[in-house]
């Protein structure tokens, strides 16, 4: 089964034991986590989620994206400003999709 869920505003498409990388979720490895805003299934669409349908991982890990550089700068002021930052993630796999 196929499936598109919604969580931390982004949207994904999902299926049956592949593995996301979403915004950082409560928990710790090893618990599972159930995504009821689900969007579609298969062929069936909801306006905007669908009744009834769970979709459930597992969190594999917790940690840090690779460190992106924000840098500010204004000509000919004198004003420049350098700062890194590492956004937390989630990765987790999908265990099963059902529609009730």
């Amino acid at each position: 089964m196929k499936a598109v869920i919604e969580t931390g505003g982004k949207q994904y498409f999902v299926e049956e034991g592949s593995i996301i990388y979403v915004e950082k979720l409560e928990g710790e490895a090893g618990k599972t986590v159930e995504f009821d805003k689900v969007l579609m299934v298969n062929d069936k669409v909801g306006y905007p989620y669908l009744a009834g349908a769970v979709v459930t991982g597992e969190i594999v890990k917790h940690g840090k994206n690779k460190k992106i550089i924000v840098y500010k700068y204004n000509s000919k002021k004198n004003y420049r400003r350098k700062q890194g930052h590492r956004q937390p993630y989630t990765k987790i796999e999908i265990k099963s999709i059902k529609v009730k």
